[in-house]
């Protein structure tokens, strides 16, 4: 690798076909020393495609890559990593069934010999502590039974270590998709420390004020091609989305909230966290939008799931009063089913309806997919592809419309928004917004404000425990912010 190119990577003319589906045709990226660049576009735009290329883990039909000015012809993630290129995608690719320490072995095969374990867990508690202060992340865990807001701490965290071979330019896909707030400051920070030291970063978000404040280039994608490139400053955030191709850039607050007041309609759920010892419980009405609001890992999913436990059985400090679906932010783990189809992904909620006699109907089964498809936008040639031929963001739709076409009255939300790009973001909340007003009721756990504003009424959680009661014309970031580290606030 030539040590004194100006360009860590240069990728040229770049195709990948999936299929039928034209992912990329004839892209080019080019990426500088102590540059990080924000790659933007709409879930289907061929961003991960792209970084999976230049990851080394799918191979270009056509094209060049060249890395430090050294054009490539056998590019494999064996060879990325040697040149210093390493990715942090966004379905994580750790392995449950190792501890932290193992699976930074598993990235350094040089860390070999007697006392391995324990210089593999020095390795990554060292690149923890310094990108994510007071983590209170254990390298003997097993990280399966990690959140997968550590697991994405663990990841990142791994991408930055350093043992031979240096580490020249760091892909992140989404990598705050499962932080809150804090922990993502954290993260954008350290990527601007490593871009000042002389390293690159590309950046994938679809949160657009991080991609605005923190990226110094920014490349639009749409339909496989780039449409736009300038310097960050050169775009507003109204630019960014147009050029996107988004339909709607305006404000995403609840246009309707304040029509119905609380309590005029009948309770559908209350429920007490476990850790609570003052009596403060959740409450939510029908038709109402209510959040959950936080810092990560503060008890927001494990509520949620305890009310979805107790839709099957009597559960203490809980009572429902109609069926319950649950639309799982973690969906490579709690939402799909891997090895079925986007029809039968989307339909098992709805079996009851979907039968002729004691079988499933096929044709019954197809049409209710193609309903929901058309109504969510789900970008697919075939129903009855596999769920995985979809990217993040459509696998996400699947989720939603599995929920929504069930008979369940009583949905609950475990922050399904990662890695869903901005115009489906505004569709879905407006599909949201409209079931809320045929009588749904949402609880909707999110560590986006901006999603918030769409809530009727907000809880934020503490140590597992409700320490803020807002109403939505209370709502404001500071208060959510000052709640999450502070005492208890009750209106």
């Amino acid at each position: 690798m030539d040590e004194h190119s100006a360009n860590i990577v240069d990728l040229t003319h770049i195709e990948k076909t999936f299929g039928a589906v034209r992912a990329l045709a004839g892209v080019d990226l080019m990426v500088s020393r102590g540059e990080c660049v924000g790659l933007v576009g709409h879930n289907g735009a061929g961003k991960s495609t792209l970084m999976n290329i230049l990851a080394g883990t799918l191979a270009a039909d056509a094209g060049e890559i060249s890395i430090g000015g050294k054009p490539q012809k056998h590019y494999s993630v064996a060879q990325a990593h040697k040149l210093g290129v390493r990715c942090v995608f966004q379905e994580l690719s750790l392995c449950p069934n190792l501890t932290v320490a193992e699976n930074a072995r598993v990235l350094h095969p040089s860390i070999a010999g007697w006392g391995w374990r324990k210089q593999a867990g020095r390795l990554i508690r060292e690149k923890l502590d310094a990108i994510f202060p007071d983590h209170g992340i254990s390298t003997d865990s097993m990280v399966g039974d990690l959140p997968i807001g550590k697991r994405q701490m663990i990841e990142v965290a791994r991408a930055f270590t350093v043992t031979k071979e240096s580490v020249r330019l760091v892909i992140l896909d989404e990598p705050t998709s499962s932080l809150d707030s804090h922990r993502a400051g954290q993260l954008l920070a350290h990527v601007r420390r490593a871009i000042t030291d002389g390293g690159a970063c590309v950046l994938i978000s679809h949160l657009l004020g991080e991609i605005l404040e923190y990226t110094d280039r920014i490349v639009v994608m749409r339909d496989g091609k780039v449409v736009a490139a300038d310097r960050a400053a050169a775009f507003s955030r109204d630019r960014l989305v147009t050029t996107m191709g988004a339909t709607a850039a305006g404000r995403t607050g609840r246009a309707d909230a304040g029509t119905v007041a609380r309590g005029s309609t009948p309770v559908r759920v209350r429920a007490q966290p476990v850790r609570q010892s003052d009596g403060f419980e959740l409450v939510a009405h029908q038709g109402e939008i209510v959040g959950l609001a936080g810092l990560a890992g503060h008890g927001q999913t494990d509520l949620l799931l305890t009310i979805f436990k107790a839709a099957a059985r009597r559960t203490a400090g809980v009572k429902i009063s109609d069926p319950v679906a649950l639309i799982a932010g973690d969906r490579q783990s709690d939402g799909i089913f891997p090895l079925w189809s986007i029809a039968e992904n989307i339909g098992i909620r709805s079996i009851k309806n979907l039968r002729r006699g004691r079988l499933i109907s096929p044709d019954l089964e197809t049409r209710f997919a193609e309903s929901w498809r058309d109504k969510i936008k789900i970008l697919t040639p075939d129903l009855r592809n596999n769920i995985l031929s979809l990217s993040g963001g459509n696998q996400q739709k699947a989720l939603f419309a599995r929920a929504l076409g069930s008979e369940a009255r009583i949905v609950l939300m475990d922050d399904p928004m990662r890695g869903v790009d901005i115009g489906t973001k505004l569709e879905v909340y407006e599909l949201i917004r409209s079931e809320a007003r045929a009588g749904r009721t949402f609880l909707w756990y999110t560590t986006e404000m901006e999603e918030l504003q769409n809530c009727d009424h907000v809880y934020v959680f503490r140590n597992g425990r409700i320490v803020a009661d807002l109403r939505r014309d209370e709502l404001s970031e500071e208060k959510v912010i000052q709640s999450s580290f502070e005492e208890a606030i009750h209106s």
